[in-house]
């Protein structure tokens, strides 16, 4: 099996080359804690022991050789991604906390990482009615 050899960035990706050469990268959108790092946290990293993974101490973030296998790219179209683009002063921390789940898997769902079931969509949707609601009333 492979090795991580190195990792780097550019302005929307990472890449990761292997000791049998190869390179791969993904969207930085995939990683949403990467993707608001500095570049001075995100070039913070240590290659696991077994070259499988690498780690960020500094944000708390582990990623998985497989990670960069996987083909999928955004979809900057998607109705999640959208309605987060029209209302800029969303604060997506503040949505998926007040929705119960992680910041990372509902920025997945803005940058078009990740699909929402319909289900998802219309949670996502009532929290932000119950924001509006919330704003109405001020």
């Amino acid at each position: 099996m492979d090795t991580i050899k190195d990792i780097w960035f550019d302005v929307n990706r990472i890449y990761m080359k292997t000791d049998a050469g190869k390179t791969f990268s993904r969207p930085l959108e995939a990683f949403p804690l990467l993707k608001d790092a500095s570049d001075k946290d995100r070039l913070n990293f240590k290659i696991g022991k077994f070259g499988d993974d690498v780690r960020w101490e500094s944000l708390d973030e582990d990623i998985h050789i497989s990670s960069f296998f996987d083909t999928a790219e955004p979809d900057y179209e998607n109705e999640i991604a959208m309605i987060f683009k029209r209302f800029p002063q969303l604060n997506v921390s503040e949505v998926a906390r007040s929705m119960g789940i992680n910041k990372s898997l509902l920025s997945k769902y803005i940058y078009g990482i990740k699909n929402p079931s319909e289900q998802r969509k219309q949670q996502i949707k009532e929290a932000l009615h119950v924001l509006g609601e919330e704003l109405i009333a001020v």
